[in-house]
């Protein structure tokens, strides 16, 4: 009878500690949200540079020649007649 109630007492303290857990893990995976879409962006650009290792090769010796204050302005420029010609189309 004793130990009937001490196994009883150790079942509910194990359905508490992991019902805590749950919420835990839920509350962590929603807090690393935003960590992982960075991540998943960051292995998107590395899965292109390891397939296009020449493009990549072309992007950072462009960066070392111009220096990456007149890349950036060229992109900007680029990105901003691209997007003119697109909404004219």
């Amino acid at each position: 009878m004793q130990s009937s109630k001490h196994e009883q007492g150790l079942a509910a303290r194990r359905r508490e500690l992991v019902e805590r857990s749950a919420a835990q893990r839920a509350a962590l995976a929603q807090a690393a949200e935003p960590i992982r879409r960075k991540a998943a962006a960051l292995d998107k650009v590395v899965g292109h540079v390891r397939r296009n290792p020449v493009v990549s090769a072309l992007a950072v010796g462009a960066v070392a020649l111009l220096g990456s204050r007149k890349i950036f302005d060229l992109a900007a420029r680029a990105i901003t007649v691209y997007l003119l010609f697109r909404k004219a189309n």
